[in-house]
């Protein structure tokens, strides 16, 4: 998440913070911090809100999304499992955390647009997180 709002231009620097509860199939929050380095007229609130937009944090949703439960992680144990190039070999993904979402049709846009944008998906994030 913090590679796509880096990579996308939104800002220079970004760290993502989640938390989970037992028993609970949503994320309970969200903290997106930028240092302070959000570009044009962009807010680390509207950062938040467009994470939570696009990306899907349930953990049955990284489950399904990063394909968990395919046999294919002796390639990760080797070399760290972090930076490392994404490919595939065959049906099997490798390494798909490290592909960042585009999310640079944002970069130029104020935050109060992605405010309005946001407030209209309102029910779709709903369902990814607790409001």
């Amino acid at each position: 998440m913090a590679k796509s709002v880096v990579k996308s231009g939104l800002a220079k620097r970004a760290c993502v913070q989640l938390s989970y509860a037992i028993g609970v199939a949503k994320p309970l929050s969200l903290f997106v911090e930028t240092y302070g380095t959000e570009q044009g007229e962009l807010t680390a609130a509207a950062i938040t809100d467009l994470v939570k937009l696009y990306f899907d944090c349930r953990p049955g949703a990284l489950a399904r999304d990063l394909t968990l439960r395919q046999p294919k992680y002796n390639v990760t144990a080797a070399y760290c499992h972090f930076g490392r190039e994404p490919y595939a070999e065959g049906d099997l993904k490798f390494f798909s955390w490290e592909d960042a979402k585009d999310l640079s049709k944002y970069a130029g846009m104020k935050a109060a647009d992605i405010a309005t944008e946001v407030e209209g998906k309102k029910a779709e994030i709903l369902t990814k997180w607790v409001d």
